[in-house]
């Protein structure tokens, strides 16, 4: 399908993800991905920020707030809470965390993991999103979702490697 892998290998698609027991047959699969420079912990704790803000195109889906750049201690996402804000009020839920390693959540119908994964001295954050919708719909969908997601991984990325830099290089494994 088009615009269904940004960033992935193919040893990252046919990797199983929180969201692929949630959809059964789904007419959309989507796996995005980025290498981020920083240890797993640094970017868990991005990813568990997402329960803030998009980290997308803000004028788009945060009313023009900008996503919070400073990181804020959250505890650690749990079944049922919200999974981001946007549009000025909570969206989705979360629906599955494996802390550290993975968080599933469900937005507008599709469901979707995060996943970062340890890959030598840096860490590969994976997205993969999965739904059920019209088999005419899904290609539209895909591209949509991957200028946003495409756009959230990098700045989840950059965001990372600059927290990074600023607890030092020793830290990173």
């Amino acid at each position: 399908m088009i615009g269904d892998r940004w960033g992935v290998s193919d040893a990252e698609v046919r990797r199983t993800y929180g969201c692929d027991d949630l959809v059964p047959r789904p007419t959309l699969e989507a796996w995005r991905g980025v290498t981020v420079h920083a240890a797993p912990e640094t970017v868990w704790a991005r990813v568990r920020q997402v329960r803030l803000a998009p980290y997308s195109y803000d004028l788009v889906d945060n009313l023009g707030r900008r996503s919070p750049r400073d990181l804020r201690e959250l505890p650690e996402p749990q079944v049922g809470d919200p999974f981001t804000r946007a549009l000025g009020r909570d969206q989705g839920r979360v629906v599955a965390v494996d802390p550290g390693r993975e968080l599933t959540a469900t937005i507008m119908g599709a469901h979707l993991s995060y996943a970062v994964l340890p890959h030598g001295r840096d860490v590969r954050l994976v997205l993969k999103v999965v739904a059920r919708t019209s088999r005419w719909l899904a290609p539209a969908l895909s591209v949509g979702d991957l200028v946003m997601a495409r756009k959230q991984l990098l700045t989840l990325k950059a965001l990372a490697e600059s927290d990074q830099r600023q607890t030092g290089a020793t830290s990173r494994r």
